[in-house]
């Protein structure tokens, strides 16, 4: 179940055209540029838009820097448009992540921190930059504050985690306990950290040793266990923050939701330009999600699954990667196996070394978590994603056709207690992004009782019942989801006083609720087709009391920027739902068949239109 141990603020996206002030290495092995210009205030951008000053409540707060293509003097940039940035496709914005390491509103000053090691876009920019040259960020999208809750912290990064580290030490508290781990290349690469009485800081220097390999494993290992509750926060090499986290949760028993990770960077083999051997050779350097998103043809995809669901990658990663040895962990017979990893090799998922095979830069995300659930049988992702194999028919016929492939229809999947309550809580860890904003909407301003449908319903509520202290919050769900959100609101939500204000009413969206001040549902109608849809609509306008308000966020299908996300997700409606992904007009089009009119619509969030409907 998701414990949102961070308080969580969500931004306005603006995109800022900054200048460099000045830069100073901060060791041999770290440069910090400052960034200054009018744009860091709240500034109006071509189309009269407003966007608010620059802010960064988080101490790990991440900006999106964007480059120009090498041999361009001008970068490839996203367009403002209703509302939201619309990011080019061809060819894409050249970009790359980084921390906010200080802001300085007052001086109108941006510093970011960046560690010198290997080729690459925004090191060698970094490296090269001199006062006056301009970049375009963009961001912070979302600040999670300081952890609340906890006996003591264990921080663990690599070079690029110590800006972020640095300034949450600066921020905590003076009585927080604290174990931080700190790799860096060599002794003169430490920084003067700021000190506090419960503080332990090791610094792991690795003489030599590649970076991203095991030397901050081993630390933290080697360490001794402290009694108490414990946050994690571990930030750096993608494969070692997995190893760690694989280690807290499988050795120390830490439980999930009190790790938050971050894989900063991959190792990878980076092609220079010829002319240019501090520069990334965009047209060689493909990058590895796009390998792997790209791999459609039959057997590719199959594949993939296969190796998830016999655990090849989970194995390879914790040392297992022999034949014999990998056939006895997945119980595959070493015939077939060993042309199975050929094949793996073949498709660059895997890498061949002596009689072990090893994990290519690609084939790292088959141990990732959020692509394991598209790819193991078992997955929420997985098991809707089945409807699929029935696209023909769904074409053919206009209908839903999972029943048909999988035995059973989405009410009865969703009735599946396991895949129900993955699936709520996968789509609870991102509601924030739309509850904070919208829970400070001026269109809640006075309210009294909310019935919440959709499957962030519990997050809403969370903001709601803080936002407006006299709301009560009636969730409405069907009983399977109705048990989980029973069981997650008192571990997401700490406030007792705010939880005695939540209840969970056990009813199908297609009935009429008690009387209430606003109606909201949430991304909702989009698992229905029309006829449902608007009868949902309907029964929502019926439970108003006099002078309440329908509240609809329901994202549309903008077929001006056709995307093949977008489509994808048009058709995955369809089969499994017999719906779609509708259209501005097409929902426009629903909630006039419901006798409703929308009479005011506002942006909350990361673009989301919020429609205010009344008959």
């Amino acid at each position: 179940m998701p414990r949102r141990a961070r308080p969580t603020v969500v931004h306005t996206i603006a995109l800022r055209e900054l200048e460099v002030a000045r830069v100073v290495d901060v060791t041999p092995g770290l440069r910090r540029v400052t960034l200054t210009g009018d744009q860091l205030g709240s500034f109006t951008g071509s189309d009269g838009t407003v966007f608010p000053e620059f802010a960064s409540d988080g101490f790990d707060d991440s900006v999106r820097l964007i480059f120009p293509y090498p041999g361009e003097s001008e970068p490839v940039v996203p367009v403002y448009r209703d509302g939201k940035y619309r990011w080019p496709t061809d060819p894409p914005a050249l970009w790359r992540v980084y921390t906010v390491r200080r802001y300085d509103a007052r001086a109108r000053e941006l510093d970011l921190d960046f560690v010198k090691h290997g080729v690459g876009v925004a090191t060698t920019w970094a490296y090269r930059a001199n006062p006056g040259d301009r970049l375009h960020v963009g961001g912070p999208s979302v600040s999670h504050g300081l952890p609340e809750g906890y006996d003591w912290f264990l921080i663990v990064g690599d070079d690029t985690a110590i800006p972020a580290i640095d300034r949450l030490l600066a921020e905590l508290p003076a009585d927080v306990r604290a174990e931080v781990y700190i790799e860096v290349a060599q002794q003169s690469h430490r920084i003067d950290l700021p000190t506090r009485p419960g503080v332990e800081v090791t610094w792991v220097v690795r003489h030599g040793l590649a970076a991203g390999t095991e030397p901050l494993l081993q630390a933290v290992r080697a360490a001794g266990r402290r009694a108490g509750s414990m946050f994690a926060w571990l930030a750096g090499e993608q494969s070692v923050v997995r190893d760690l986290r694989r280690y807290l949760i499988e050795e120390r028993g830490v439980d999930k939701s009190d790790i938050e990770f971050a894989g900063y960077w991959r190792r990878a083999e980076v092609v220079a330009l010829d002319e240019d051997p501090a520069v990334p050779d965009p047209e060689r350097n493909a990058k590895a999600f796009e390998k792997f998103h790209e791999m459609s043809e039959l057997l590719p995809p199959l594949a993939l699954r296969a190796a998830a669901n016999l655990g090849i990658a989970d194995c390879i990663s914790r040392g297992v990667r022999t034949v014999p040895a990998l056939a006895q962990h997945t119980g595959a017979k070493e015939r077939s196996l060993a042309k199975f990893l050929r094949y793996l090799q073949t498709i660059e998922l895997l890498e061949q070394v002596g009689d072990e095979y090893e994990l290519t830069e690609t084939g790292e995300f088959l141990t990732n978590e959020s692509v394991l659930d598209h790819l193991l049988s078992g997955g929420v992702e997985s098991r809707r994603s089945q409807a699929f194999y029935g696209l023909e028919a769904a074409v053919r016929d206009d209908r839903p056709v999972l029943e048909s492939v999988t035995g059973k229809d989405w009410d009865a999947l969703s009735g599946d207690l396991t895949f129900e309550h993955k699936r709520l809580e996968n789509k609870s860890r991102f509601a924030h992004v739309l509850a904070e904003p919208l829970a400070k909407s001026p269109v809640l301003e006075g309210v009294g009782t909310v019935v919440v449908h959709g499957a962030g319903a519990g997050v809403h509520a969370d903001y709601l019942t803080a936002e407006h202290p006299e709301a009560e919050v009636a969730i409405v769900a069907l009983p399977t989801a109705a048990d989980w959100f029973r069981r997650d609101i008192p571990i997401s939500i700490a406030d007792t006083t705010r939880r005695e204000r939540i209840r969970i009413v056990e009813q199908s969206v297609f009935e009429k609720t008690e009387p209430a001040d606003a109606v909201l549902i949430v991304n909702t109608l989009g698992e229905h087709r029309d006829a449902e849809a608007r009868l949902i609509l309907q029964r929502a306008a019926a439970s108003l009391r006099p002078g309440g308000r329908v509240l609809l966020v329901e994202d549309t299908f903008d077929l001006d920027e056709l995307d093949e996300h977008d489509a994808e997700l048009d058709l995955l409606r369809l089969t499994l739902h017999g719906s779609g992904y509708r259209t501005e007009d097409e929902l426009e089009a629903v909630i006039a068949g419901a006798g409703l009119r929308t009479i005011e619509t506002s942006l909350v969030g990361w673009g989301n239109t919020l429609r205010v409907l009344a008959p």
